[in-house]
C-alpha cells in the first residue's frame, strides 16, 4: 500500500483506497517543492493556511530550511507568545514518535500555536491519543493531520526483537516450524501482555507477510496502519474527511538528512 518509491505493496489488506486523504497531492506538492528548490527558484514559499495543501507546503518549506540549517525559528518572541494567551488557532495536528530527534516543531521550522503535537512511542495509538486528535479537529479546526515515523526508530527495533522471540518461542512450544501456526499470529501477538509488540509488532509482522524484509519498509507499513486505524476507530475524523474539512499525510522524517519524506497510500 505504501507508494513512496512506487515498487512496493506492502499489505494488501491496508486499503486506504476509498479514504480521501488527497496523498496525491501532498505527494505532488512535495516534488514540486523539491524541484523548484533544487533549480534554486525557491527561497521561501508563501503561506495559504486557506487550505490544507497550503499548510502542507509551507511546513515543507519549514522542513527545507531546517535540513539545510536556514531555519528562520518564526513566531518563537514574545509578542507571538503574547498573542497566544487567550486562544490558538494550529492549523495541523501531528501524530509522531516521542523520539528526542524527531520534534515536529523543530523539524518543520515551526513557531508557537501552529502545531497540535501528540507523541508517543512508535507512534502507537490509544483512546487519549484518539481523544486529542478528534479535540484537535472539532475544537481548534486543524486542516491538516500528519502521522510521521522516522528513519532508525527504536520501537521499531524492539517491536522487530519480540517479534522474532515471540515465534522462536512458540515455535519451541509447538514443535512445528513457524510455516504451521502462520495463520494464528495474527491473534497471538494481539493477545500479548507487550504493548510494543500489539501496536508495533503487528505492522512488522503483515510487512513480512508481504515480503518486506527492511526496517524502512516496516516504517512505511507502520505509518499505513496507523492511519488506517484512525480512519477505523474515529467517526469524527471518517466524517471530517468526508467532508473535505481534513487532510492526512502520512510521513517520515530522515535523521540522517533533516528531511521529511511523503509516503502515499
Amino acid at each position: 500500500m505504501v507508494d513512496q518509491k512506487s515498487e512496493n505493496n506492502p499489505n494488501d489488506e491496508l486499503n486506504l483506497d476509498d479514504v480521501p486523504m488527497d496523498a496525491a497531492q501532498a505527494r505532488d506538492a512535495t516534488e514540486a517543492l523539491a524541484a523548484e528548490q533544487e533549480a534554486g527558484e525557491i527561497e521561501q514559499i508563501a503561506a495559504d493556511d486557506s487550505t490544507a495543501s497550503g499548510v502542507w507546503n509551507r511546513l515543507l518549506a519549514g522542513n527545507r530550511r531546517f535540513a539545510e540549517g536556514k531555519a528562520e525559528h518564526p513566531r518563537q518572541d514574545p509578542v507571538s507568545r503574547e498573542a497566544l494567551v487567550d486562544e490558538q488557532h494550529p492549523s495541523t495536528a501531528v501524530l509522531s514518535c516521542a523520539d528526542s530527534r524527531v520534534a515536529p516543531e523543530i523539524v518543520f521550522d515551526a513557531g508557537l500555536g501552529e502545531m497540535f503535537v501528540t507523541r508517543t512511542a512508535g507512534p502507537m495509538i490509544d483512546d487519549a491519543v484518539l481523544a486529542t486528535l478528534e479535540l484537535a479537529i472539532t475544537q481548534l479546526g486543524v486542516k491538516l493531520l500528519v502521522v510521521m515515523g522516522h528513519e532508525n526508530c527504536a520501537a521499531i527495533a524492539e517491536a522487530c526483537e519480540e517479534l522474532d522471540a515471540l515465534v522462536e518461542s512458540t515455535e519451541s512450544e509447538s514443535g512445528q516450524h513457524a510455516d504451521a501456526f502462520m495463520d494464528d499470529l495474527d491473534g497471538i501477538i494481539a493477545a500479548s501482555k507487550s504493548t510494543i509488540l500489539r501496536e508495533v509488532g503487528m505492522s512488522i509482522w503483515q510487512a513480512r507477510m508481504a515480503e518486506l524484509t527492511t526496517n524502512e519498509e516496516y516504517e512505511q507499513v507502520h505509518i499505513a496502519r496507523l492511519i488506517e486505524e484512525l480512519v477505523t476507530r474515529s467517526e469524527v475524523i471518517r466524517k471530517a474527511l468526508a467532508d473535505e474539512r481534513l487532510m492526512i499525510v502520512g510521513a517520515r522524517y530522515r535523521v540522517s538528512s533533516g528531511l521529511v519524506e511523503v509516503l502515499s497510500f
